[in-house]
């Protein structure tokens, strides 16, 4: 994994600009801590900030090969393509030659022999950008459900890029600004943010399964991969035992590395089938790891977690013969580390969950360097309550919102009224609902399925990746998403209902796919969401520092929320304070609008709503 970063422009001389691209490039260095470099020409300047997971001799960026025409095509390049050594050999037989080990290179001679035509081949995570000197343009490319990430900007005759925002922003001549579709992603869509929106005014991400060619004439994105409807033959038996040898492929590709490899088990069926299939594959020496939080000081406990990690980590652990390290993290460095996610994200996040998790892969990176996580088991495998429930399913907007209050009833009326978060919400919902491929004759319950199962993968997947990506590669630690490989999502998205909750039970095929790897109580455990800290102590804390923030007259957040209304709400101890997640707690609710006025302030962010 890595941090990459780029201007280019197609009337000015970069020659001079060594100073502006070092600068972007230096803000990803905890994304690359071990190397960072810089290719600059007349038009194009290309950086690169190293984590070395393959060939750490030999796979230094920015990399450079000569084109056909003779002019150099460089290209900078963040994530894993677990597939190279069968493109290489491809490559060899059309009489190729390579000198390093890395996956980059064979990226790179992949581009210049099929160009952008490329990404069919692909199987990885994956954000990369190249310059092709000779055709004068850019090419930036993102994996296809959006693992690695990839922000781009005009800028006068030419554009920025880079894997954060912070990258961009880094550039003299960029600002940090916030419009109204900005305000209604951060307010009224806060858990699954509209693909392609960069937030900032005029920064776009790359959309996932997307290229973009950036040129004189201006810049263009194509898609490359879609999730295509299509009927489905196996029965329960066939479904079943191609899902097991997909996983076992996926495992068998993501294990690779020349450095050590840990997984994240939490003793939920995701995490815990990945490391089975992991401890298969590397033998002795694989170390996992968990987080505990202060959990809640109600004896009810919470229902969003009906069980504790910690128990079904260890007899999972126990049963496959591998180590388990167990991060644990109280309330007073969750207050202390209140501003990490907003620092990682570049945007206001999910407060504890965020803090958390980056206090988890901290401890993950002092012995490892990859690391293997559960995510994107519950989008393709149905293990969402949004997925299942009849309420949810049938709700006329995306499922998840089903009965939630969003951020933006807490706007001030005359900032409510100039973003219209309701036709805001509308507009996004039947945008996402008319990507949704259908196979002709499904019935209306066939494809209100495909739609819920493309809302998760287009939509609400995102968030979770990006998270992941964030918290993990601000420590230097890359993780690796095995579910989140396309072939499975493909698969998946065509399997019947009848299939994929066989006898009723959610996520029945991936607990059939795990029968004869883990003992039956984890095959059998009903979902238990990541940790969020309900104890009473880190709520009384959040809570003064909201007060402080409403006592203070230049507060910016309150020039979009009203701060009678967040008043009335403490005064009320209301614990349905909406939040940026659907779990939300009190606390993490209050903990958005907190970096929501941190990041106003620290980013200097212009409001031209």
């Amino acid at each position: 994994m890595c941090g990459i970063a780029g201007w280019v422009d197609w009337q000015q001389d970069l020659t001079l600009q060594g100073p502006v691209i070092s600068g972007m490039t230096k803000t990803l260095v905890p994304r690359g801590p071990d190397a960072q470099d810089v290719w600059i020409s007349r038009h194009a300047a290309l950086g690169h900030s190293r984590l070395a997971v393959i060939d750490i001799e030999g796979g230094r960026q920015p990399m450079v090969r000569k084109g056909r025409d003779g002019e150099p095509v460089v290209i900078t390049f963040s994530g894993e393509i677990y597939n190279f050594q069968e493109i290489r050999q491809q490559l060899v037989s059309h009489g190729w030659s390579f000198s390093t080990r890395s996956d980059t290179e064979v990226l790179l001679t992949a581009y210049l022999h099929w160009g952008a035509d490329l990404t069919s081949r692909l199987n990885g995570m994956f954000a990369f950008a190249v310059w092709d000197q000779g055709r004068r343009e850019l090419v930036m490319v993102r994996d296809r459900l959006g693992i690695k990430p990839l922000y781009y900007a005009r800028l006068g005759d030419g554009l920025v890029f880079g894997s954060e925002p912070k990258a961009l922003l880094a550039h003299p001549a960029m600002t940090a600004e916030l419009d109204g579709e900005g305000i209604a992603e951060l307010m009224a869509l806060p858990r699954a943010r509209t693909p392609g929106h960069g937030v900032y005014r005029g920064m776009r991400e790359v959309r996932p399964g997307c290229v973009v060619v950036a040129g004189a004439g201006g810049v263009r994105e194509t898609r490359y991969w879609r999730l295509e409807a299509r009927p489905h033959e196996a029965d329960l038996a066939g479904t079943t035992d191609h899902v097991r040898e997909l996983l076992e492929d996926i495992v068998r590709r993501q294990v690779v590395a020349d450095v050590p490899v840990g997984t994240l088990l939490s003793g939920g069926i995701d995490s815990s089938a990945i490391t089975a299939l992991a401890a298969r594959e590397l033998g002795g020496g694989l170390t996992s790891y968990s987080v505990s939080v202060p959990s809640s000081d109600d004896p009810g406990g919470d229902s969003w977690r009906p069980s504790a990690d910690e128990p079904y980590a260890l007899m999972v652990a126990e049963e496959l013969g591998i180590e388990h390290v167990v991060t644990r993290v109280g309330t007073e460095r969750l207050v202390e580390g209140i501003d990490l996610g907003l620092r990682a994200r570049d945007l206001p996040g999910w407060g504890d969950l965020d803090t958390s998790m980056y206090m988890l892969f901290k401890a993950v990176r002092e012995r490892c360097t990859v690391a293997l996580s559960g995510e994107t088991a519950d989008e393709v495998f149905g293990g969402y309550t949004w997925q299942l429930d009849p309420g949810y399913v049938g709700h006329p907007s995306f499922p998840w919102m089903y009965a939630r209050r969003q951020p933006e009833c807490l706007l001030r009326e005359e900032v409510r009224r100039r973003i219209e978060p309701e036709r805001y919400e509308a507009d996004r919902y039947h945008e996402a609902l008319r990507e949704v491929p259908v196979v002709e004759g499904e019935d209306a319950a066939r494809r209100r399925r495909r739609e819920v199962f493309h809302l998760g993968v287009t939509r609400w997947l995102g968030a979770l990746l990006d998270r992941k990506d964030r918290m993990s590669m601000a420590v230097g630690l890359e993780v690796r998403v095995p579910f989140a490989d396309h072939r499975l999502a493909q698969y998946l998205f065509n399997v019947p209902a009848e299939l994929s909750t066989a006898g009723g039970t959610a996520k029945a095929l991936l607990r059939r796919a795990s029968a004869g790897l883990l003992p039956g109580e984890v095959v059998r455990r009903q979902k238990s969401a990541y940790p969020a800290s309900r104890d009473s102590g880190y709520l009384r804390k959040v809570t003064e520092l909201v007060l402080d923030m409403l006592g203070d007259p230049d507060a910016p957040v309150f020039d979009l929320v009203d701060r009678g209304k967040v008043r009335a709400a403490l005064a009320e101890r209301r614990a349905d304070l909406p939040g940026p997640i659907t779990a939300a707690t009190p606390a993490i609710s209050l903990t958005y609008l907190l970096e929501m006025n941190r990041w106003l302030q620290s980013y200097n962010v212009r409001v031209v709503a």
